[in-house]
């Protein structure tokens, strides 16, 4: 289009004139007619196109969710407030146009910020696990490792790059056994833990032949033992656990049986253990049991579970497993094999006395029972414990020991940056010894879909069966609505590990469970009702995160 700031379009002005004939103006009228008519069109193309991306913009509202998420206001929804050290207030209310018949406002182009990217240096950069800030802390019972996140000062504003080369991961399930060496390079663990099967390197890839350290038949014939064990089958075990879980594997092979497990591991001198587990599209956060309380909800896994996992279990009086009781579920399974466990066949390979071995598993037993588990079944390489159903007993036990004594009234879902406390969390509360602590929680699959019990037993505020009835249904829209927006989402293969920031019931997760997807659930820490708990009685997994 011309403007009256623009060069003209050429006319031709300066010809000479040519003879007038009839036929002649009959073909230039007919030339300025077309001409017209290709104007028009041209026209009344653009501005259906102008129309059409409109009303998608408006349908979408994906500039509604950018606008509200990190909104200036102060708004704040009766489930979730705004951090009290944030000046500016974080609104964690949903929004989406999917069956809630809500409007969406565009923002305008002006107040979108573009950050650059970050030098490639940065690629594996996580700002709360800086190995370097790390030192600076205390070397005791590991708590460099734990979480020691940047000053305002020091946060990057840049966007962290891939690393070099790096391609699409292998689609699930050929992404358990393989990973490219270009989105994890480094190769320390092929080395060290080749004799133990972790880990091959093969030209441009990785492979995971599914061996551990104490499962040198692969992970699948490991779970295979323990399922001659306990029960693996009948979906009263979904959730799990795995302390200091090296690339994975465990919780990899588990996938296959129905049952979900968080990995985690400590940043450390295999600083890509978590990075192998995600590529791998295996659920794996970076982490380490040291002085603050896992980022979990009291009873949230079915089984817990360590395989050489190198912490000291009996020392600092017991307080790891004081912890792992906080979030074992009533009835729940500790499994561990590797040292002490079976020390009269390995105290020589493991370089150890066998008074050494037998002084430490002395310990652990002695903490098992403070803790009032039973042991359950030890077997060749592994051993079982199992916590029980209610604390009736266990109260009672307190009244002649009371090490470690029960803690005082507290929130033991409580677990963002929370210290451990050397203190038995209480189970709720049971009329009889036949009952279940907390609520009988319905075996998978049917839990999924199941009101959770601290729902049905009204300990959430303002969250009612009706409440998570509701929030089914709106999910069951909204994630339909998500895959004709986005119709890669309903391609198998395509995604694999999924990211919910705002969590709330776990809704997002609950419909996409017969895709070949995972979703870690982010509940916020500044929520005014902590609904995660309410996430893993419905068999899903997620933690604690401040925005």
């Amino acid at each position: 289009m011309a403007g009256s700031n623009q060069t003209p379009y050429y006319t031709p002005t300066s010809k000479p004139s040519q003879p007038t004939h009839p036929f002649s103006s009959w073909k230039r009228l007919n030339l300025y007619y077309s001409l017209a008519a290709i104007t028009f069109l041209c026209c009344a193309c653009y501005y259906a196109g102008q129309l059409q991306h409109t009303t998608t913009t408006v349908g979408l509202h994906l500039s509604n969710i950018a606008s509200s998420c990190f909104s200036s206001q102060n708004t704040t929804s009766p489930v979730f407030s705004s951090s009290p050290v944030s000046s500016s207030q974080l609104d964690f209310t949903t929004h989406h146009s999917a069956g809630d018949g809500d409007g969406g406002a565009v923002v305008p182009d002006d107040t979108v910020k573009i950050y650059p990217p970050c030098d490639v240096k940065y690629s594996e950069y996580t700002p709360c696990e800086d190995p370097a800030r790390s030192l600076k802390y205390n070397r005791d019972r590991l708590i460099y490792r734990e979480r020691h996140c940047p000053e305002k000062s020091e946060f990057l504003k840049c966007r962290i790059p891939a690393p070099y080369g790096y391609k699409n991961p292998f689609k699930w399930p050929m992404s358990r056994d393989l990973a490219w060496y270009a989105n994890v390079p480094h190769k320390e663990l092929t080395v060290e833990k080749a004799v133990q099967n972790w880990i091959r390197f093969e030209g441009d890839r990785f492979r995971f032949p599914g061996g551990g350290t104490m499962f040198p038949n692969g992970a699948d014939a490991y779970i295979d033992d323990i399922g001659k064990l306990i029960n693996l089958k009948d979906g009263s075990i979904r959730t799990a656990i795995d302390t200091g879980c090296g690339v994975a594997s465990w919780g990899a092979y588990l996938l296959s049986r129905n049952i979900l497990a968080i990995s985690f591991a400590p940043r450390d001198t295999h600083e890509a253990q978590v990075q192998f587990a995600l590529e791998r599209g295996v659920p794996a956060l970076i982490g380490v049991i040291a002085s603050k309380r896992l980022p979990y909800p009291s009873r949230a896994f079915d089984m817990a579970h360590c395989s050489r996992c190198l912490i000291p279990w009996g020392e600092y009086d017991g307080t790891y497993l004081i912890e792992v009781d906080r979030v074992l579920r009533p009835g729940g399974y500790w499994i561990l094999s590797g040292p002490p466990i079976h020390w009269r066949k390995y105290w020589k390979g493991w370089e150890r006395t066998k008074e050494d071995l037998n002084a430490e598993q002395t310990k652990i037993e002695k903490v098992a029972r403070s803790l009032c588990w039973k042991k359950f079944v030890e077997k060749d390489d592994i051993a079982i414990w199992q916590k029980p159903y209610n604390h009736l007993q266990c109260k009672e036990l307190r009244k002649t020991s009371k090490n470690p004594p029960m803690c005082p009234a507290q929130d033991p879902d409580r677990a963002w940056y929370t210290e451990i406390e050397t203190c038995l969390t209480s189970l709720p509360e049971v009329s009889s010894e036949e009952k279940v602590a907390g609520g009988q929680l319905e075996k998978w699959p049917k839990r999924l879909h199941a009101i959770p019990p601290r729902i049905s037993r009204g300990t959430l505020n303002g969250v009612t069966s009706d409440t998570f009835n509701k929030d089914s249904q709106l999910w069951k829209r909204r994630v339909s609505y998500y895959k004709t927006v986005n119709n890669q989402l309903g391609q198998p293969g395509r995604y694999r590990n999924l990211l919910d920031m705002n969590a709330y019931l776990g809704g997002f997760a609950a419909n996409l469970v017969d895709d070949p997807v995972w979703v870690m659930n982010i509940v916020p820490a500044e929520a005014n009702v902590n609904t995660l708990g309410v996430i893993y009685e419905r068999g899903l997994i997620g933690t604690y995160q401040s925005w």
